[in-house]
């Protein structure tokens, strides 16, 4: 055997035998994964996804953490299976797997709210359903659990899915203080400021205020970060 040979044998035996490091499970990256979509890359205020949702189904409080939560349940379920399969989906047929999918998770997510919390579930109608064709999670299966691994999936369902609830909920509190009065069945304006006259503005209960509500709430985002405002 040369002396090129053995060195090469021997150069090649060094590289298999160092292993790199691991990278920790809560790495700067995989911070960033859960911190980015509450504010920078927002998928309801930045992305501008998933507004139907916000629009129709934050009248009141309780709804919209329902429907939070099933976003989350599906959307780290649905990253997590794409993630383990991605190398073997065909590239032609991946949509269609992506939809089988998120369409099987939500038909679980449904039959438990129908089980657990029927009324909410009744109050949610045809929304559960329509998770499936929710922006959101189709872009994150296709933008980031097809070419990423499971760990790294998960954190990223659960930052978009974060994301995407704390938009929810904040509308809802607002629309539902002021429509009703109330917050989770508990009246929080005291009975002396209705005997003054103040009065609940059911203009609040209206879609159009949850887009208004959103628009403040985008317009406070820029202001306090303008590296967010587009330039015309």
């Amino acid at each position: 055997m040369s002396t090129e040979s053995a060195v090469q044998e021997s150069t090649t035996a060094t590289s298999q035998d160092v292993k790199e490091p691991k990278e920790p499970l809560f790495s700067k990256k995989n911070k960033k994964l859960l911190t980015d979509p509450l504010d920078d890359s927002n998928p309801i205020t930045v992305q501008v996804l998933g507004i139907c949702s916000a629009l129709a189904i934050t009248v009141q409080v309780k709804q919209a953490i329902v429907m939070s939560l099933s976003v989350l349940a599906v959307m780290i379920g649905g990253n997590l299976i794409i993630s383990l399969i991605r190398n073997v989906i065909p590239s032609r047929i991946r949509i269609i797997v992506q939809l089988v999918v998120v369409a099987s998770l939500v038909i679980l997510v449904d039959q438990v709210l129908k089980a657990y919390v029927y009324d909410v579930s009744k109050a949610l109608s045809v929304f559960v359903g329509l998770i499936i064709t929710n922006c959101i999670i189709m872009g994150r299966f296709e933008a980031f659990a097809m070419g990423n691994k499971p760990w790294p999936s998960i954190l990223d369902a659960i930052g978009n899915a974060a994301g995407y609830g704390w938009i929810l909920i904040a509308v809802a509190v607002v629309r539902e203080l002021f429509g009703s009065g109330s917050l989770m069945g508990y009246q929080l304006i005291p009975q002396a400021v209705f005997d003054f006259g103040y009065m609940n503005n059911n203009l609040m209960i209206l879609p159009p205020m949850a887009l208004i509500t959103v628009g403040v709430i985008i317009w406070i985002q820029r202001a306090r970060n303008t590296k967010l405002i587009e330039e015309n």
